[in-house]
């Protein structure tokens, strides 16, 4: 009976409407995460950008990733690459200690 109330359609604007929102949601996580471990950006600067994601959160993510995004993955490959060498140097000292 409740399903004849709710067209096809409005499932679907509704399961779509979800997705984008966990969407936002990740985007926001890695803005942040971003922000946080940026080593270029000044304190009073990392404020003023997460001022400005909590007050206009839509614009602040996108004008964020538009100015900074380029160098968002480069810092994310260039991090990435440091953890794999230390995995690496950790792996090696460990199979030289056991000769």
């Amino acid at each position: 009976m409740l399903a004849s109330n709710y067209p096809l359609l409005d499932v679907f604007i509704s399961t779509l409407y979800f997705v984008v929102f966990i969407f936002w949601i990740i985007l926001v996580f890695h803005v942040m995460v971003d922000i946080f471990s940026s080593h270029d950006l000044s304190g009073p600067a990392k404020a003023l950008w997460i001022l400005f994601i909590f007050l206009l959160p839509l614009a602040g993510c996108l004008v964020y990733v538009l100015v900074r995004g380029g160098s968002m993955h480069e810092r994310r490959v260039h991090a990435v690459q440091a953890q794999q060498k230390a995995f690496e140097d950790y792996i090696r000292a460990v199979a030289n200690t056991k000769e």
